[in-house]
């Protein structure tokens, strides 16, 4: 199989409907960390594994991520957009792309930020263990993180066994996170994916059970640093400060920024053209582009943009 001849897809339709204040003007999907937005990241990590023909599943305010990336070329890929008209899962957006797809793909969530290693690994499992999938996963510490994504359980050969969706019971610590590749063999069995009792939805982790209880080889790679679900405004600070971690920076400045001399900044990220008029000090906060800052108190744990202050003191 040649990498070249692989597609990516990144699932991007969702409302975001937890993210108030941001849901109404941004696409989930398109919100900043560290200034880029999270598909920026994902379109990256695309191209690193030399996937270049890049499909996107669209939905609320859709248009916005259409004219942000357009075809790609300014970031040397070609996207295509295929809208999603009813969000009824994962499985049921994956349903919409077969006629779309004709070789193995790389599927992203497109409302999870991840720092993971080169995917190349995951391709090359694919190949070399002739999977039908290959499931990024973490060994997870924190029991309800698990509950809160799908648990993955392994046979004696290591391979995937059963998948698990929001376990209520946690038996090991290995956790899918949002991040897969599959051959074609999953429109199989997404067609014969039942509509879930739990959220009225057709579930993913479903169509890969379907998948194993057919035989079909599914296998693991354990590539995973961080991922983060990107539910709560909260949660583009935790992300946007994970990522300055992992960059090996302190602060972040944006272009055209305007800045009191005294100013402090401790982990702060400031977007485009923000100003700050007063010798204050930022510690930990997201600021995000266009935003003026007068108030004369030290700020920490917030974002702050044009229209609004969000306090996140209390999710650290």
């Amino acid at each position: 199989m040649k990498r070249e001849n692989l597609v990516g897809v990144i699932l991007a339709a969702g409302k975001g409907t937890r993210m108030a204040p941001f849901s109404q003007r941004f696409p989930k999907p398109l919100l900043p960390i560290c200034n880029r937005p999270i598909l920026e990241y994902q379109i990256e990590y695309m191209k690193r594994a030399g996937i270049t023909e890049i499909i996107m599943v669209i939905g609320h305010l859709g248009y916005a991520i259409a004219r942000h990336f357009g075809d790609g070329e300014a970031l040397g890929v070609k996207i295509r957009y295929v809208e999603q008209e009813e969000t009824l899962g994962i499985a049921h957006a994956m349903g919409r792309l077969e006629p779309y797809i004709t070789s193995p793909f790389l599927l992203f969530l497109g409302d999870i930020f991840f720092i993971t290693e080169d995917l190349s690994v995951m391709i090359d499992q694919l190949v070399e263990k002739k999977a039908s999938a290959v499931l990024a996963v973490k060994e997870e510490e924190d029991p309800e993180a698990i509950k809160r994504n799908f648990a993955v359980l392994m046979n004696e050969d290591g391979y995937v066994k059963r998948v698990i969706e929001k376990p209520r019971y946690v038996t090991n610590p290995l956790k899918g996170c949002g991040l897969y590749l599959f051959d074609l063999h999953i429109f199989d069995a997404i067609r014969r994916t039942p509509r879930t009792a739990m959220r009225d939805e057709y579930e993913i982790t479903d169509a890969i059970q379907i998948l194993v209880d057919d035989g079909f080889p599914v296998v693991v790679s354990n590539i995973v640093h961080k991922d983060m679900n990107v539910s709560f405004p909260h949660d583009l600070l935790l992300c946007s400060l994970e990522e300055l971690k992992h960059q090996g920076k302190k602060s972040l400045v944006g272009e055209g920024c305007f800045m009191h001399p005294e100013v402090e900044l401790e982990q702060a990220v400031l977007g485009n053209r923000v100003t700050v008029n007063a010798p204050i000090r930022i510690k930990e906060c997201m600021v995000f582009s266009d935003t003026v800052i007068s108030t004369k108190e030290d700020l920490e744990r917030c974002i702050v943009t044009p229209e609004t202050l969000i306090e996140c003191k209390y999710f650290f």
